[in-house]
């Protein structure tokens, strides 16, 4: 037990000692999953996944399953790209954009994830390390006039777990969540007629953000064949990017959307798990994320309460995934998400610096047993998702945006369960 806590803090220490630890997540800015075993199937699992890895979707689900080590790393390649079509008009009061197609660079980012739990008879607490998702660009273009052009958004979590199993067949669980951000602009100076504060537009040093909001879970088994659960994650209320506060809406603000899900298991035979579940994503909550670009960017400064932001919808997400111990060492998973894209086609241009238009998510993964262990394999396919918009700020019907997007997750780990 003993070297199973020192190997955890270490990966722990690892995780949070990333400074690259940052992605452009699969729905918006939110992971698909947490846990390789979970990504396997599609990132669902709300009533069907247990262990350490637990709390980031049900912490109930801690309850109902042996303590363990759980510790993982995925390889992010996300490719983003933006189109212009149409020649700048050049006209006084007009906004145009250079004309071709501009490649993000940072294409590979490792995410590691770190849980740890363990069972008191119907008492089970535990904590998990891992990364909710985030936001970055870096184009090597002068998108708006000035070279380089991007964002970079990191989202790190802490999430200390308690859970009580009532019965047998009953389970709920809290988990506080401790969230750390950062956040770093560049050429963005164009906009510095537009914002309250220029100074704290972009080209600034990296920004950090910290804060706390709390998860609550239920976890059922109906029968031997049924399984439900469900899972609110409150609204992380975050301190304000101050270096940032002439960008985002309300002086700074970038809080954590709350968001829930729900789910059914169906269990067949003891072989096999399927599992669907449906999350809601609540983006409005948070006016940075939420505001349009147009009219706010005429009607009120950037950095104000009603300050421009990436027009952002809330998003509803539907998860499926199947798991079938095919024999005592393996253990196949595969799934698929889909969820309509936030950005709607009147918000492109500032969304050049978020493109998060995934909709669509195959994934594959397996388990081999080593031991009371496992070491863990998952593949996430984002299939290419594109928008089309035109340019809000120059002549109408002369120059349109197109963002595109498709991404690569491999992601390997190492379960362990406690006797």
């Amino acid at each position: 037990m003993r070297k199973s806590i020192t190997l955890f803090l270490f990966c722990s220490l690892l995780a949070f000692a990333t400074p690259r630890a940052t992605l452009l997540a699969s729905n918006g800015y939110f992971q698909l999953g947490t846990g390789t075993q979970s990504k396997g199937m599609g990132g669902a699992g709300v009533a069907v996944l247990f262990g350490p890895a637990a709390p980031a979707t049900n912490p109930a689900g801690m309850a109902m399953g042996p303590g363990g080590l759980d510790l993982g790393v995925g390889l992010f390649n996300p490719n983003r790209d933006y189109s212009v079509a149409g020649n700048p008009s050049g006209y006084p009061g007009t906004f145009g954009l250079a004309p071709g197609k501009v490649t993000s660079d940072s294409l590979l980012f490792a995410v590691p994830h770190a849980g740890y739990s363990r069972r008191f008879d119907k008492v089970a607490a535990g904590v998990l390390l891992y990364a909710n998702g985030g936001m970055n660009t870096n184009y090597n273009a002068a998108t708006f006039g000035f070279k380089s052009t991007g964002v970079n958004l990191s989202q790190l979590f802490v999430a200390p777990t308690l859970a009580y199993a009532v019965n047998d067949r009953h389970a709920i669980g809290v988990s506080a969540v401790l969230a750390y951000q950062m956040f770093k602009a560049e050429g963005l100076q164009a906009f510095s007629a537009f914002s309250s504060d220029s100074a704290n537009l972009t080209n600034n040093k990296t920004s950090s953000s910290v804060g706390a909001g709390v998860r609550v879970g239920y976890l059922g088994k109906l029968s031997e064949y049924i399984s439900v659960g469900a899972a609110y994650q409150s609204r992380v209320f975050m301190t304000k990017f101050k270096e940032y506060q002439g960008l985002y809406a309300q002086q700074g603000d970038f809080d954590i959307p709350s968001n829930y899900t729900a789910g059914v298991g169906i269990h067949p035979n003891e072989r096999v798990d399927l599992a669907f579940d449906v999350q809601r994503i609540n983006y409005s909550e948070v006016k940075s994320v939420s505001n349009p670009m147009l009219p706010n960017l005429m009607s009120a400064a950037l950095g104000n309460d009603s300050g421009a932001g990436f027009g952002w919808q809330d998003m509803t997400v539907f998860k499926s995934g199947l798991q079938v111990r095919a024999s005592s060492a393996w253990t196949l998973r595969g799934g698929y998400s889909y969820g309509k894209q936030p950005i709607g086609t009147d918000d492109v241009l500032f969304n050049i610096l978020a493109p998060g238009v995934i909709e669509q998510h195959v994934t594959a993964g397996f388990s081999r047993a080593m031991g009371r262990g496992t070491f863990d394999v998952s593949v996430v396919r984002a299939l290419s998702k594109s928008v089309t918009g035109p340019n809000p700020l120059e002549v109408p019907g002369l120059q349109n945006i197109t963002l595109r997007m498709d991404q690569w997750d491999i992601g390997v780990g190492y379960s362990f369960k406690f006797r």
